[in-house]
This record gives structure tokens, C-alpha cells and sequence, in this order.
């Protein structure tokens, strides 16, 4: 199913990212440049408005002054595809925290599946039950390593029968809590 975030009423909208964007959510941020698709695990990120839909998310840097590749292909393409993580996909989210070089794609590396589902947004990691297909909206200038970038949610992947016409229904999305993962439920 594809919800188009621009034909719901913004109370549906906030139903949906609070039913989705769990505070301390586990998430693929997958990008592209030049035909490699980068997908690098994140949870230093939140829903910050419903209208517009927008989430944000701090990057840091690979080295001092070198942004990190989703940083660098978001400000390129402006276009960027949040997968969130569950109990089926824990262990290629692990595997994706090592450090490769920009010219190396995760998912090849690590043999994990992808499936396009929207033409104009980087695919998607099959074994997602929810992904949030965005643009790049603006950047926030703050002293320090990490960079805070808004992301404007254009539409929404959720796997058949996630949620029901009231977007009620919650997917089985894991957090982070310290340094383990748990299912958001536990937390």
C-alpha cells in the first residue's frame, strides 16, 4: 500500500507518523549516487511536524570536515528512503554500522534485498514493514559534528494489513534503548 501524504487531512497524518516514527526508531536511511545505494542505520531521529509531514535527522561526519554518505547524497539528489528496522532485519542493520568506503553499497556487501517501489525515491529494504519516501526540505547550521537536515515525508510504504483505514495499528519496528535493540513495545 502507498499512502500519499498529500491527499490525508493533517490529523491522519500525525496519526500515521506517531503510529510509525517511535521515539528512538532503528532505520535504514537509503540513498544513491552514481548507482550505489548507500544504507546506513540511524536513531537520531523524530517526526518534528505533521504539516507538512516532516521528520528530522542529525548526521554526523566520517572524519573531521568529510560528511557522512548519506549526508553528502541527500544534499546532492535531495531525496532519501527511511526503512525501519524490526526483529527479521536486526542483523543486516548491525552489519551496516561498519564503516565502507563511498564507492561500496551496503546492500551488495551484505546481500540485502531491495525493492523499488517508487520510481523517483531510492528502493526501499524489502524486509521493511514501513518506509517513508522523502525530499530534502532545509538544513540546520549548528556548531559541532552532526548536521540536522528536515526531511518532508511525500508518501509512505506500509506492508498490506499494517494499518487499518483509521491508521490505527502499529508495526513491529525495534528501538534503541543505550546501546541494545528491543522492540519498541518493550521500551
Amino acid at each position: 500500500m502507498i499512502i500519499n501524504y498529500n491527499e490525508l487531512e493533517s490529523i491522519r497524518r500525525y496519526k500515521l507518523m506517531s503510529n510509525t516514527v517511535i521515539p528512538r526508531p532503528i532505520a535504514w536511511i537509503v540513498t544513491e549516487d552514481e548507482g550505489i545505494i548507500n544504507a546506513a542505520p540511524f536513531s537520531y531521529f523524530t517526526p518534528l511536524s505533521s504539516d507538512p509531514a516532516v521528520i528530522i535527522v542529525s548526521i554526523g561526519q566520517k572524519e573531521e570536515g568529510i560528511p557522512k554518505d548519506s549526508l553528502a547524497n541527500i544534499l546532492k539528489h535531495k531525496k532519501a528512503t527511511i526503512c525501519f528496522a524490526n526483529e527479521k532485519n536486526v542483523e543486516e542493520v548491525k552489519l551496516c554500522a561498519n564503516m565502507l568506503d563511498k564507492n561500496e553499497s551496503e546492500v551488495e556487501t551484505y546481500n540485502i534485498e531491495t525493492k523499488r517501489v517508487l520510481e523517483q525515491f531510492p528502493p526501499m529494504i524489502a524486509s521493511s514493514q514501513t518506509a517513508l519516501f522523502c525530499e530534502f526540505y532545509d538544513k540546520i547550521d549548528l556548531p559541532g559534528k552532526t548536521t540536522p537536515i528536515l526531511l518532508e515525508i511525500k508518501s509512505q510504504y506500509a506492508q498490506d494489513g499494517l494499518f487499518n483505514e483509521r491508521f490505527d495499528g502499529m508495526p513491529d519496528n525495534i528501538g534503541r534503548s543505550g546501546i541494545v535493540f528491543k522492540k519498541m513495545e518493550d521500551l
